[in-house]
């Protein structure tokens, strides 16, 4: 019989291009799924992020069918490029306010919020600019984007996960360009994990150093 601890946590998982749509409203910017997924013949049936859920709009609705099962933990990702649109200057207010009411309510129904930095949607303007992971600036980058997360919401999100399965990031996005950005190679993987591992590493070391004193957060 398999079982588990008792400060074991039960919850949901999503992901924001998974779920949010809404991919021209609220000041986001394009992210590297929109674009690849815009491409004829790289999704099977012509599916988009476009819509999906429509959490964007349906947040409310959707918090309450959380609490009406039960749920206690919801670990959910931010969009990069709902937070700054160009992957880098200052943060879209509209995106802001979209998380800051979202992480509300989900407190004011008792579910506590596991927050993921990067679940794939790399703003658009930094692979066309910067070529991505691929530039070890990304990781800097990366880390003030963080940075903006950890003083927006820091206050009620205390669970934090920087970058959801690098592995997909660095080979089905740029060894067997199945996912986005669509890249084939035998040895971008290696440059691309580099650049995640170090993303990781700044990013942890943002909030230990800065933030976690204060937050008490993890």
């Amino acid at each position: 019989m398999i079982t588990f601890p008792k400060d074991f946590v039960w919850g949901t998982s999503t992901a924001s291009y998974q779920i949010e749509g809404g991919w021209l409203e609220g000041g986001k910017g394009l992210s590297i799924w929109d674009a690849f997924t815009h491409i004829p013949g790289k999704i099977a049936d012509s599916s988009t992020g476009d819509v999906t859920c429509d959490h964007f709009h349906k947040w409310r609705d959707d918090v309450a069918l959380m609490a009406g099962l039960g749920l206690k933990a919801y670990r959910m990702s931010i969009a990069w490029d709902r937070i700054q649109p160009a992957g880098r200057g200052d943060p879209n207010p509209e995106g802001i306010r979209f998380y800051s009411e979202l992480f509300d309510e989900l407190l004011k129904h008792g579910i506590t919020p596991w927050v993921t930095l990067y679940h794939w949607d790399l703003p658009l303007a930094l692979q066309m600019e910067l070529d991505g992971w691929l530039n070890p600036r990304l990781a800097e980058i990366f880390r003030e984007y963080a940075s903006i997360c950890f003083s927006a919401f820091g206050d009620r999100v205390k669970h934090w996960i920087t970058i959801n399965e690098p592995w997909v990031v660095s080979l089905l996005g740029h060894g067997q360009g199945i996912f986005a950005p669509g890249r084939v190679s035998t040895t971008e993987p290696y440059t691309v994990a580099h650049t995640l591992l170090r993303a990781h590493a700044l990013a942890v070391d943002e909030y230990r150093t800065k933030f976690q004193p204060a937050q008490k957060g993890k």
